[in-house]
């Protein structure tokens, strides 16, 4: 695997928007590949985030490459195609564990929990814990939909964390300074890409699909 550039994440979150502002499901999950380079440029920390991640890019992938592929080329033509053909279990889980809309649903709520972190990173003092800025944006995102023990572990794994100035180090963006200014222009693009999933799974219904 090639190193983590962070330069990679703003390229491919811009590339992420049609002019219609549809989502396409080529480069969302091309930035989730980048963004979990950068989990596991970490260590094992994330591991348990990263890969649950790994899988569902996997299995959207499958459907992208498959031969309904035609109908995952943006997340709403993914979400319309799979509504009208009954292809996701909306109240309880049945004959589609893992249909592409609560595949995504997934990686959706995990992204939450990255753009608040690398938000607070990005606005973050020198004596900022990374510790404290992770558990908050997983308090604020993922934890709520995940069970107690695993937010117990995850709580436990976050105090593993390494200092701040790793965290700007692996970002392999040369200086501070220089990253924040590339934070400044990533999390914006990734901040619409999920508002915008955000909304059209809230117009269906789907936010707590099972």
């Amino acid at each position: 695997a090639d190193a983590f550039s962070l330069q990679k994440v703003l390229e491919t979150f811009r590339s992420c928007l049609s002019e219609e502002k549809e989502v396409y499901m080529k480069y969302y999950l091309a930035g989730w590949q980048e963004l979990v380079s950068f989990m596991n440029t970490l260590g094992n920390v994330f591991s348990f985030i990263s890969k649950d991640v790994v899988s569902k890019i996997q299995i959207l992938e499958n459907f992208l490459t498959g031969e309904s592929g035609s109908h995952y080329v943006t997340i709403q033509s993914m979400v319309k195609y799979e509504l009208e053909n009954d292809l996701v279990d909306i109240t309880k889980r049945g004959n589609h564990p893992e249909s592409g809309c609560r595949t995504l649903l997934r990686l959706h709520r995990a992204l939450r929990w990255l753009e608040l972190f690398l938000d607070s990173l990005r606005t973050s003092k020198e004596d900022s814990k990374t510790s404290v800025m992770c558990s908050d944006a997983y308090n604020e995102s993922l934890a709520q939909h995940h069970p107690w023990l695993i937010r117990k572990a995850v709580g436990v794994a976050f105090c593993a964390l390494p200092g701040r100035d790793t965290f700007f180090e692996v970002m392999n963006a040369g200086d501070q300074a220089h990253v924040v200014a590339l934070l400044g222009e990533s999390l914006p693009l990734i901040s619409e890409v999920y508002q915008i999933t955000e909304d059209l799974y809230a117009k269906n219904n789907l936010l707590e699909l099972p």
